[in-house]
């Protein structure tokens, strides 16, 4: 039986799940509640694998992730894509199907990927779950001028999750910035690679410069002493969201 790889390009709510991976002591993972999708609607085994692990309540506004099956997809892509839809919860789409080359990986493929803070300056009933309301005012210039200091550094010990088998904690820093929008203060980074809980554990430490207990040298001693118990508390995982996933140029126009 001939099998065929394909990525899906997906977007999911993580509110409701235990970050993405497959958990041994909880079903609530958007990986499982898509293997299981998968496979009844294929009628075979499927295994998705993602393009990063996402935490408990961080949501992706665009993800992909790869699977293998012998059924073909794209002879009626839009039919597929309706069913797969249909069959899944509402707080999990998939937007795409994409043939690719057997070998194809969607996590060690990917060349960068780029996350967003959302913080919410007013309170908003209505953003309970999809920003983090923070009281008080922010000096949202200092926090800017430490979104540079990162550019300093190739090391994020700092703001690494302790005890992961990561064998690297080099990330290389594409962008950081923090910029107002009415009511919402929003922080983009990119990189080539994040480590656990990175995002969130800058932006904890980033608040702290905001709130004026910590200033710009803290920061990069913070940094430098590569110790996490340093750094801040990770900010709450509901205003983080997964925004992009760039793979090589013409990467879907290169199938074998």
């Amino acid at each position: 039986m001939l099998m065929k790889r394909y990525f899906i390009q997906l977007s999911y709510n993580g509110t409701a799940y235990h970050g993405w991976q497959v958990q041994l002591n909880t079903v609530s993972t958007i990986q499982q509640v898509i293997n299981e999708m998968l496979s009844k609607l294929l009628n075979e085994g499927v295994s998705v694998m993602g393009c990063g692990r996402t935490d408990t309540g961080v949501h992706a506004t665009d993800y992909y992730a790869h699977f293998d099956t012998s059924v073909d997809l794209l002879a009626d892509k839009a039919k597929w894509i309706f069913k797969f839809n249909h069959a899944l919860p509402a707080d999990i789409a998939i937007h795409d199907i994409l043939k690719v080359n057997e070998k194809a990986n969607a996590r060690f493929d990917a060349v960068a990927r780029t996350y967003q803070y959302i913080i919410n300056k007013k309170k908003d009933p209505f953003r309970i779950d999809s920003a983090c309301f923070i009281y008080g005012d922010l000096n949202v210039n200092e926090m800017n001028k430490a979104s540079q200091v990162l550019f300093n550094y190739s090391d994020f010990s700092a703001f690494a999750k302790s005890n992961t088998q990561t064998g690297s904690n080099i990330c290389k820093l594409y962008k950081a910035e923090w910029r107002e929008e009415n009511d919402l203060l929003i922080f983009t980074i990119s990189a080539d690679r994040f480590l656990r809980n990175m995002v969130r554990a800058i932006v904890g430490t980033m608040l702290e410069i905001g709130k004026e207990k910590k200033n710009i040298d803290d920061f990069k001693e913070i940094i430098e002493s590569k110790i996490r118990s340093n750094a801040g508390l990770s900010a709450h995982a509901c205003g983080l969201y997964l925004i992009k996933v760039d793979y090589p140029v013409d990467y879907f126009n290169k199938i074998e």
